[in-house]
């Protein structure tokens, strides 16, 4: 254990502490990031740390272990306050300092408030683990405000920082073993609305690919469907709605770019086929998603005040809108 608490991570079995769920479940990605947090704690010493005066929001409640102050110095909750280029630094020096593996959560929108502290912490290697829940426009009524659109697209194009988006539950268990086994910083966003427990996800070696087929068609697949986060759901809706028509789908869930471009090509050409057309979807801006796909699925604008799945639909995340994408796409290819 001492070992463990200097290099900042876990005592041998502690990837067994972390939870799982049985598919057809429905729980929100923040809340299992929570239970992954809670089932860690007493497997690695050094994780500490807690939220921008939103703990409970994101999930990086750190309880039975105390509250960091002068009464309590070997406190592993850390009350950061409205401060969140405060907890950023923070962490980051946590991290440096070496014994610790610090989390720090905020809702995703307000990662711009915080940048120049994740940036060094990309720059200086530090293994600092930023949440950041309320991941989409599922967020709902707080409005454009509070729904981040541009926000992974511009955390991805940080040199250094390994950005995940986990489909489901399991998957974020998955990105929860990755994040302890780092040597940088891991930015992982979550959704504030219950996701559905995919069949398939739990596999925690094909997350850590950063990308793999989740379902994949009979025969050769004529178009690939890539997603991240809830929109993984939303693809698997969209190839039922395909393969019923006739079309052969294979299905991609996409964790972590990041992970996936580390791949070797012969591992990305075999979730990825060359010449087969490819739609992306995700709720968020389509800037980066050229990399990987023909078209993408995605939304180009500010979010809309409306219960989030009615922001959903408004803003075009629907498999019906990925059906009408993925038609046009091979309709042009005839």
């Amino acid at each position: 254990a001492w070992n463990a608490c200097l290099a900042g991570t876990g005592v041998p079995g502690w990837s067994d502490s972390l939870p799982s769920w049985e598919p057809g479940q429905a729980v929100a990605t923040r809340k299992a990031g929570s239970a992954c947090i809670q089932a860690l704690l007493d497997f690695v010493p050094g994780l500490m740390g807690g939220g921008a005066d939103l703990t409970g929001n994101t999930g990086t409640t750190i309880t039975g272990h105390g509250v960091q102050g002068a009464d309590c110095p070997e406190g592993r909750q850390i009350y950061f306050g409205v401060r969140e280029h405060a907890m950023g630094g923070i962490c980051n020096g946590l991290a440096l300092h070496g014994g610790t593996l610090p989390v720090c959560g905020t809702f995703l929108v307000f990662s711009d408030y915080m940048r120049g502290a994740v940036r060094l912490a990309a720059l200086s290697r530090a293994r600092t683990v930023f949440v950041w829940s309320h991941d989409s426009v599922g967020v709902g009524e707080d409005g454009p405000t509070h729904q981040p659109v541009e926000h992974a697209a511009a955390l991805r194009a940080m040199p250094g920082l390994t950005v995940f988006r986990p489909a489901d539950a399991n998957e974020t268990a998955g990105v929860w073993r990755l994040v302890v086994e780092s040597d940088g910083p891991s930015a992982i966003l979550l959704t504030r609305q219950d996701v559905p427990v995919l069949a398939g996800t739990s596999d925690h070696e094909a997350v850590a690919r950063g990308g793999y087929v989740l379902a994949d068609s009979e025969g050769t697949a004529e178009v690939v469907l890539i997603g991240t986060g809830s929109e993984v759901a939303v693809a698997l809706d969209a190839a039922a709605t395909l393969t019923a028509a006739g079309r052969a789908v294979r299905v991609v869930s996409m964790p972590s770019t990041d992970l996936f471009a580390a791949q070797d090509g012969g591992y990305r050409d075999s979730v990825l086929p060359p010449g087969v057309p490819t739609v992306s979807v995700e709720a968020g801006v389509t800037f980066g998603w050229a990399m990987w796909a023909d078209r993408s699925v995605g939304i180009d604008r500010f979010g809309a005040s409306a219960p989030g799945g009615e922001a959903m639909t408004r803003l075009g995340i629907t498999p019906g809108a990925v059906v009408t994408t993925v038609d046009e796409l091979l309709a042009s290819r005839q």
